[in-house]
C-alpha cells in the first residue's frame, strides 16, 4: 500500500511541467496530430504552425459556439430580458443597512409622488367672499325665496304650527287676555291664517322700505366720495408748480406699433370663379343688355312685372314713395269759365298702344328675345343702317316698317309730337345704331364678313370679343367647333383686309389680340389652319416655278401670315409644327425670288425682318439671310469689281436689275432724310417721282444696313463669325470707297464695321500637331539593387505599407469568410438535430397511440368473444 503510494508520487512528480509551473498536457494522440511539411528549409526563418492539432481545436470551436451561438439561436424570437434594478444590489461598496435605508426612502419618495400629483395646497384655506369653501360645500343655509333679509332660512314657531300643527283646533298660546279679565273667544283656524298672512305681509314692506332707504344712503355715499376725492385728486397747473417734466415724445418704433394696432386686419374674401362661371356670367350680362337695346329699340315701356320685388317688413307702411310724374292739371279760365285740360282722345290713345302691343307681340313671337339658342339674335348682327338691304321678312324690317306706321299716323294726331314721344325716338335711334351685345359664331367666311365690314375697328373688335363671350365652350356643347371655325375665318378675313387697297394693317394688328386668344384656347386647330394657309402659299409658288423657271414675291398676305405665325407660336423650339415650315417658307422666298423692282426689295426686306425675329432668341444661323443681304448691299455699288465675295441666286453680278438701288444725284442724296419703310409699299408701290424713287433706294440701303447690325449682333458668339461676314465686310468697305451714298448711311456703315473688326477671333488655323521624335532603342540593362531575397523590390515604404495591409486584408477576409462558412453548418446541424428530435418524438407517440389502440382493439374483441361463448 505504501509502495503503491509512492509509485504514483513518484509518476506525478517525474511528469512534465508546463512553461508556467503549472501541470503539463498529456501527450496527445499520435493520430491528431498534422505535421505542415516545408519543401525547403531555409536558415534563419521562424516557422510556425508547422505542427497542429486540428481534433482539439475543432473541439475547442465547437464549445465555443455552443456557449455563443448556439445560445443566441435558442433565445432569437425572446424579446424579454429580466433585469434587477434593485438599489445598490451590484455595489459592494454601501452595506446592507445603507441598502435599506435608501431603498425605503426611494419607496416613500415614490408613494408621496402618486399621492400628491394633484394635490393644491392644502395647508392655505380656500375663501370666496370671506367664506370658507369647506364651509359654502356643506349647504347649510337654506334660501328663502320670499325673504331678502339677515335672518334667511328661519321658520318661526307660529309658521310651522300653521302649516304642519295638524288637526283643526285653536293654535296652542294663542288665546288672548281681555281688559276686564276674562278670555276672549277663540278665533277660528281661518282667521288666525289670515292674520298671519297680513303680519308676514306687513313685515316684508317694512324689509322692503329698510331695503331702499340703505340703497339711497349708499348711493348718497358715493356720490359725496366722489365729490370729495376730485377736490382731493386735484392736479395744480404747470405754471403754479413752476413747469414740470415734458412728456418725452414716442420715438419711431412706438409710432410703428400704433399703426400696425390700428391698421386694418385682413378681412376674408369670396373665392375665385372658375372659367365657366365668369363665362356664363359674360353670357347672362349681354344677353340682359341685348334684351335692354331691343327694348329701347322697340320704343316699349319697363315691363313693371320684370322688376323684382322688394322685402316688405311687417309694419312698413309703404310711404316710401316718390311721385316721377306730375300728373296735375292746369287749370285756366276762359270766358270766365273754368277749363281744364283734357288729355288726347282715348281713341288715338288706344290706338297707339295696341299697335305698340301689336307691334311687340310680334316681335316676341318671332324675335330673338324668346328663344334660348345662341342664334336668336342672329338678324342684328349687320348695321342698323344697312336696313335696305334687309329682307322684308326679316325683323328688322318688321321694325322698319312698323316704325313707318306710326310716324305715319302721328301727324293725324297732332302737328307737334310729346317730350315723351320725342324722347321715345330718340331712344329708338340710339338703340338701333348700337352694336347688339350677342351674336351667333358665323357659319361661314361671308357672314364673319358682313358683320365686319363697315364697322370701326373698335366695333370690330368688340363684335369679335362678344362672338367669343356668347360661345365660350364651357357653356354649350357645340361652341368649341364653331370657335375652332372662327379662328380659320378670321385668318382669311386678315388676308382679305392685307390684300385690299389700300391695306388696313390698323386692323389688322388690332385683330392679332382675339386671334392669339383664339390660339391659346385652341391650338391645335390653331396650328392646321396656319399649316393650311402656308401649304397652299408655297403650292402656288411651287407651281409658278415649274411653269414659267421663276417665282415673285408673293403678296402681303403671306407675308403678314408669316408674320403672325411668329407671334401666335414659339420660335425658339428646335422643331415645330408650324414655325419649321414657316421657316422654310421664308428661305425659300429667299432663294426662289428674283429681285426685280423696288417693291421686291421691301418685301424681301420684310422677310428678313421676320426671319431675324424668328431666331432672335435661338440664335439659328440662316445663309440665306446673309446672302439675301449682301445681294442688296451689291445693287447699290456703282464699281462692282467683286473681290472678296460671290453672288448666289437669285442675284446677279452683271445684268438688268444689278444696280437697282444705286443713287448716282447728290442733290436727292442731300435731300433724303432716314425714315422706316410702310408696309403699304409691300402691297402696292405708286409711281413715284425720280426723287421720291432715289429716296425710297435710299431708304431701303438704311433698312439693309440695320440688319446687317442685328445680324453682327445675333452671330458674334459663333466661332465661324469672322468667315461668314467677309463677304458682307468686302461689300460694306467698297460701299464707302465709292462715296455714293449720304453721310448718315456712311456713318452707320463704318460703325458696323468696327463692330465686325471688334469680334474675337474663336477659332484658329489648322496646323499640324507637332510630335516629339522616337529615340533609339538603348541596349543598356536595368540593374536592380536587391535588398533581401524572396520580396519585391522597387517600391517604396508607402508601397510597400500598402502591399502588407492588402495581403493582410485579403487573408482576414479569407479568415472570416471561413468562420461564417463554419457557423452556417453548426446551425445547420442544429436545425437537423431539431428536426429529428421532433420527428422522434412524434414517432414515439403515435406508436404509444397504436400501442394503446391496440390495447382496446384486444380487450374488446376479448369482451365480444366472451358474449358469444354466453
Amino acid at each position: 500500500m505504501g509502495k503503491a503510494r509512492s509509485a504514483a508520487r513518484g509518476r506525478a512528480s517525474a511528469a512534465p511541467a508546463g512553461p508556467w509551473g503549472g501541470r503539463a498536457r498529456p501527450n496527445p494522440n499520435p493520430f491528431e496530430v498534422k505535421v505542415n511539411r516545408q519543401k525547403f528549409q531555409v536558415l534563419g526563418r521562424k516557422t510556425r504552425h508547422d505542427v497542429g492539432l486540428p481534433g482539439v481545436s475543432r473541439a475547442r470551436a465547437l464549445q465555443k459556439r455552443t456557449q455563443t451561438l448556439l445560445k443566441e439561436y435558442k433565445e432569437r424570437d425572446k424579446s424579454s430580458v429580466f433585469r434587477d434594478k434593485r438599489f445598490g444590489e451590484y455595489n459592494s461598496s454601501i452595506s446592507p443597512e445603507e441598502k435599506m435605508m435608501k431603498r425605503f426612502a426611494l419607496e416613500q419618495q415614490r408613494q408621496h409622488e402618486k399621492k400628491s400629483i394633484y394635490n393644491l395646497n392644502e395647508d392655505e384655506e380656500l375663501t370666496h367672499y370671506g367664506q370658507s369653501l369647506a364651509d359654502i360645500e356643506k349647504h347649510n343655509d337654506i334660501v328663502d325665496s320670499d325673504s331678502d333679509a339677515e335672518d334667511q332660512g328661519v321658520l318661526s314657531a307660529e309658521l310651522t304650527a300653521t302649516h304642519f300643527g295638524g288637526g283643526g283646533g285653536p293654535l296652542p298660546g294663542k288665546a288672548a287676555q281681555q281688559p276686564g279679565g276674562g278670555e276672549e273667544p277663540p278665533k277660528s283656524r281661518r282667521e288666525l291664517i289670515e292674520e298671519l298672512i297680513a303680519r308676514s305681509k306687513q313685515e316684508k314692506r317694512e324689509r322692503q322700505a329698510q331695503r331702499e332707504d340703505a340703497l339711497e344712503l349708499t348711493e348718497k355715499l358715493d356720490q359725496d366720495w366722489k365729490e370729495i376725492q376730485a377736490l382731493l385728486a386735484r392736479k395744480t397747473p404747470k405754471s403754479e408748480t413752476g413747469g414740470g417734466k415734458e412728456k418725452p415724445e414716442p420715438d419711431a418704433y412706438d409710432m410703428m406699433v400704433r399703426e400696425l394696432g390700428f391698421e386694418m386686419k385682413a378681412q376674408p374674401s369670396n373665392r375665385m370663379k372658375t372659367e365657366e362661371e365668369l363665362a356664363r356670367e359674360e353670357q347672362a350680362r349681354l344677353r340682359r343688355l341685348e334684351a335692354e337695346r331691343l327694348r329701347r329699340m322697340l320704343g316699349r315701356e319697363e315691363d313693371a312685372h320684370s322688376k323684382r320685388l322688394k322685402h316688405l317688413s311687417a309694419d312698413d307702411l309703404n310711404d316710401g314713395f316718390v311721385l316721377d310724374t306730375d300728373d296735375r292739371r292746369l287749370l285756366s279760365y276762359k270766358d270766365g269759365k273754368m277749363n281744364v285740360e283734357e288729355e288726347p282722345s282715348g281713341d288715338a290713345s288706344g290706338g297707339e298702344s295696341g299697335e305698340e302691343e301689336e307691334e311687340g307681340e310680334g316681335w316676341s313671337e318671332g324675335g330673338p328675345e324668346d328663344s334660348d339658342s345662341p342664334d336668336g339674335h342672329s338678324d342684328l348682327e349687320s348695321d342698323a343702317g344697312s336696313e335696305d338691304a334687309r329682307g322684308p321678312d326679316s325683323p328688322d324690317g318688321l321694325e322698319s316698317d312698323a316704325e313707318s306706321e306710326v310716324t305715319s299716323e302721328r301727324p293725324q294726331r297732332g302737328p307737334c309730337p310729346s317730350p315723351g314721344e320725342r324722347l321715345t325716338r330718340d331712344d329708338r335711334a340710339a338703340a338701333r345704331a348700337e352694336l347688339p351685345y350677342t351674336f351667333a359664331v358665323p357659319e361661314s367666311f361671308e357672314e364673319l364678313k358682313s358683320l365686319l365690314l363697315g364697322k370701326s375697328t373698335e366695333d370690330q373688335l368688340l363684335v369679335v370679343e362678344r362672338i367669343q363671350k356668347c360661345n365660350h365652350p364651357s357653356l354649350a356643347v357645340g361652341n368649341k367647333a364653331k370657335l375652332e371655325k372662327l379662328f380659320g375665318f378670321l385668318l382669311e378675313y386678315i388676308g382679305d383686309l392685307a390684300a385690299s387697297d389700300p391695306p388696313e394693317l390698323c386692323v389688322i394688328d388690332k385683330l392679332v389680340v382675339p386671334l392669339y386668344n383664339l390660339c391659346q384656347m385652341f391650338p391645335e386647330s390653331a396650328s392646321d389652319a396656319v399649316k393650311f394657309v402656308l401649304r397652299d402659299a408655297m403650292h402656288e409658288m411651287e407651281g409658278t416655278v415649274e411653269t414659267t423657271g421663276r417665282a415673285a414675291f408673293p403678296g402681303l398676305d403671306v407675308l403678314i401670315y408669316l408674320k403672325i405665325a411668329g407671334m401666335l407660336f414659339p420660335t425658339s423650339d428646335f422643331w415645330h409644327p408650324v414655325i419649321t415650315p414657316a421657316l422654310l417658307c421664308l428661305s425659300q422666298l429667299l432663294t426662289k425670288c428674283p429681285v426685280q423692282s423696288l417693291q421686291d426689295v421691301v418685301k424681301g426686306l420684310f422677310v428678313c425682318c421676320v426671319f431675324l425675329d424668328y431666331v432672335s432668341l435661338s440664335q439659328r444661323f440662316i445663309p440665306e439671310l446673309i446672302n439675301f443681304l449682301a445681294g442688296i448691299l451689291h445693287m447699290a455699288i456703282p464699281n462692282k469689281q467683286s473681290q472678296g465675295y460671290t453672288l448666289v441666286h437669285p442675284f446677279r453680278a452683271h445684268g438688268k436689275n444689278s444696280e437697282l438701288l444705286l443713287v448716282s444725284d447728290e442733290e436727292d442724296m442731300a435731300t433724303w432724310q432716314r425714315r422706316s419703310l410702310p408696309l403699304q409699299w409691300a402691297g402696292s408701290l405708286k409711281a413715284q417721282s425720280k426723287t421720291e424713287a432715289n429716296h425710297t433706294r435710299l431708304s431701303c440701303l438704311a433698312v439693309c444696313l440695320a440688319l446687317v447690325r442685328r445680324c453682327v449682333v445675333a452671330y458674334g458668339p459663333l466661332p465661324s463669325f469672322h468667315d461668314i461676314t467677309q463677304p458682307l465686310r468686302a461689300l460694306l468697305t467698297e460701299y464707302l470707297s465709292a462715296r455714293c451714298c449720304p453721310a448718315a448711311l456712311q456713318e452707320l456703315s463704318r460703325s458696323i464695321l468696327t463692330e465686325m473688326e471688334s469680334q474675337p477671333r474663336h477659332c484658329r488655323p489648322l496646323v499640324c500637331e507637332k510630335s516629339k521624335p522616337v529615340p533609339l532603342k538603348l541596349f543598356t540593362p536595368r540593374l536592380v539593387k536587391v535588398l533581401e531575397f524572396g520580396r519585391k523590390q522597387g517600391s517604396t515604404k508607402e508601397e510597400q505599407e500598402r502591399r502588407r495591409l492588402i495581403h493582410k486584408h485579403k487573408r482576414e477576409f479569407k479568415g472570416a469568410v471561413r468562420e461564417i462558412r463554419k457557423d452556417n453548418q453548426f446551425l445547420a446541424r442544429m436545425r437537423l438535430s431539431e428536426i429529428m428530435e421532433r420527428d422522434a418524438e412524434r414517432k414515439r407517440k403515435v406508436k404509444q397511440l397504436f400501442n394503446s389502440l391496440a390495447t382496446q382493439e384486444g380487450e374488446w374483441k376479448a369482451l365480444k368473444r366472451k358474449k358469444l361463448k354466453k
